[in-house]
This record gives C-alpha cells, structure tokens and sequence, in this order.
C-alpha cells in the first residue's frame, strides 16, 4: 500500500461525556509524510470537568515603618506573630503557615537624599483546609494586624482532584478517538492501534478576593468558594492500516 496522505478538517463533537458533565471539544488531522513511516490519524481531544474547591489560599502582609531599622522589625514582628498564632487559633496547621517574603527598606524625604525611617514589609501565606470558616479567619487575622495589616488575596484549589482528572481523562480520550474514527472513515482507511497519547492539563484559577487593611465588620466576611474548572487536552495518534 503506498503513502496515505490525506489532510481534513472536520466540524462536529465528540460524545457528550456521559454522566461527568464535562464538554468535550476536538480538533483532528490525519497525516503521513515519510514512506518509510507507517500511516497515522492525529487527533486532538478535550474534556471539562467542575468541582467545588476544598481548600484556601490566604496571603495577609504586615507592614510597619519606624525612624529607627531595628524598632520597625520589632513593631512587624509583634504584628507578624499575633496574625500567625491568630491562624493558628482557628485551626490552621503549622505546615499550612509559612513567611513568604520578608523586606525591610529605608523611606527618603521629598529630595531622595536624606532616610526619614524605615519599612517593613512580612507576608505571610497560610492555607485553610475548611473553606466554610475561612470568612472568620481572615477576620481575625486582619483585626490581629491592626491598621498594619494589608490583605492581599485568597485563591481556591482542590486537597485532591485525582477524580476530577479520571474523569476529564476519559471524556478527552473518547473526544479525541471519536474524531480519528471520522478522519479514518472519511478516508476510507481503517483506524489502527494507537502509536503515542500526550496530555496537558489547566485549572481555572478565579479571581482573587480582596479586602482593604483595617477591622472587619462584626459579620464574618463573606468568601464563596464557587466552583473551578478542569480541564485536560489530549494528543493522539492512531496508525491507519
């Protein structure tokens, strides 16, 4: 049998994705370019899946200034330690704590050529495993910091999304076989064994919330997880007898 070279685009779906919700979506090309290389469909696959994030990402700076180096280090590290044994009192492990940056920098007047004192910047990122009390931790934790505290965001993301990925995995491989199976009809070839399978794999990442420095209300401060997405694409290459 000589080279099949063959080049189509194909408008359509791949199946539906079953009881998973996910929405598939596909691309494919067939192609064969060297003789000496067996004939080959390429099809690309994607399936979507959704789930309701289970842990919390929380970043809070303290920033303290004072004329002297050493007294804004002092005033940060009480501010710094009474937002972290604050975390720590609404359930937050020692491992989910961690300084994730840390800056001291001189402050110059009007001219830039005389220092009038001294910042200090510590940033501490903690994550929250129980994203239902996340509303009254931050709260405790931005009135621990006073008007020191600067809020500078939370992010969502899943303890374990192994299941999400099985089954965005399968919908992406059917999507992906589905279309290789038109291209090899179409063709009029017969859709093969299959020679190399790739994936990529993205989770949507929400906007951030955020809060201005300060005391919070004496409600707990609203913070809905909402939902994330899920998403793996496929690369696959069947032979083509």
């Amino acid at each position: 049998m000589g080279a099949l070279s063959l080049l189509l685009a194909l408008a359509g779906c791949g199946p539906s994705g079953g009881t998973s919700g996910a929405r598939p979506n596909t691309q494919a090309a067939a192609s064969s370019s060297d003789p000496s290389t067996p004939s080959g469909v390429t099809a690309h696959g994607v399936g979507r899946v959704t789930g309701a994030p289970d842990v919390m990402t929380l970043t809070i700076g303290v920033q303290s200034t004072a004329a002297h180096a050493g007294d804004a280090l002092s005033a940060n590290a009480a501010r710094a330690n009474a937002v972290i044994a604050t975390l720590k009192s609404h359930g937050v492990a020692n491992a989910d704590i961690q300084t994730s940056q840390l800056s001291l920098y001189p402050q110059y007047d009007n001219n830039g050529n005389t220092i009038r004192g001294y910042q200090v910047t510590n940033t501490v990122t903690a994550k929250l495993h129980d994203v239902t009390k996340a509303g009254g931790a931050i709260d405790a934790a931005v009135a621990a910091a006073g008007d020191a505290g600067r809020l500078q965001g939370v992010s969502f993301s899943f303890n374990d999304d192994s299941s999400l990925l099985v089954r965005a995995r399968a919908d992406a491989v059917a999507a992906a076989k589905t279309q290789a199976q038109q291209l090899a009809d179409a063709s009029g070839a017969k859709l093969g064994t299959l020679r190399s399978l790739s994936e990529d794999v993205t989770r949507s990442s929400p906007v951030p919330y955020a809060q201005a420095a300060g005391v919070a209300d004496s409600a707990a401060t609203p913070v809905p997880a909402g939902s994330q997405e899920l998403t793996v694409a496929v690369t696959a290459i069947w032979n083509l007898a």
